[in-house]
């Protein structure tokens, strides 16, 4: 990643001490029924150019591998498995996309206390071959050695032309929105 000025420090995701997931909201006749899943994004990284005096000056790229998202919730391995199997073939098709980038170049902050930032990035997703606009807001704390992000955000499925899961002859199905929601920790690369 490029340097974005002098002024800059470079961070990079530490992926073992970050919280990345994914809700899915069931719907149709027999939701009440249904399983609203939380999927765990376990393989992504991150870098992070960031100039503390000025934040719009900074940028972010984030790589999620695609195969990596697993359902989180206590369920039955025979549903996990489907599940998962339905996300990855029928759903993402990871095979054909590996990958899902998030790429901001352009930062809005105002600090709130000392050391902490309410930020809002405006970059692109990159998901499922589809390329659009999405906006994270995010509460930033910098400390000189890490920069710690909490946040959430939404996307529709079919923006990305995602296939909507159903089962049950489409009395149950994925709602079209998914909410994501992180805890991120990135340390100061050297």
């Amino acid at each position: 990643m490029e340097t974005t000025t002098e002024a800059s420090v470079h961070y990079v995701t530490d992926r073992g001490a970050s919280q990345f997931t994914v809700r899915v909201f069931s719907g149709g006749l027999l939701s009440a029924f249904g399983h609203s899943p939380t999927i765990a994004i376990r393989d992504f990284a991150g870098d992070a150019e960031v100039n503390p005096e000025h934040l719009e000056q900074s940028s972010l790229k984030l790589t999620i591998q695609a195969a990596s998202l697993t359902v989180q919730d206590d369920i039955s391995d025979k549903d996990r498995r489907e599940i998962e199997r339905t996300m990855q073939q029928e759903i993402l098709e990871t095979p054909g996309y590996p990958e899902i980038v998030y790429e901001c170049s352009s930062v809005a902050a105002s600090k709130t206390a000392e050391q902490q930032y309410s930020v809002t990035l405006n970059g692109d997703l990159t998901l499922h071959g589809v390329t659009r606009s999405q906006q994270v807001s995010a509460r930033v704390t910098l400390d000189g050695t890490s920069l710690r992000a909490f946040g959430d955000f939404s996307l529709l499925q079919t923006d990305y032309d995602l296939k909507l899961a159903s089962v049950a002859g489409g009395a149950l199905k994925v709602k079209d929105e998914l909410k994501f929601s992180f805890h991120i920790l990135a340390r100061k690369k050297e």
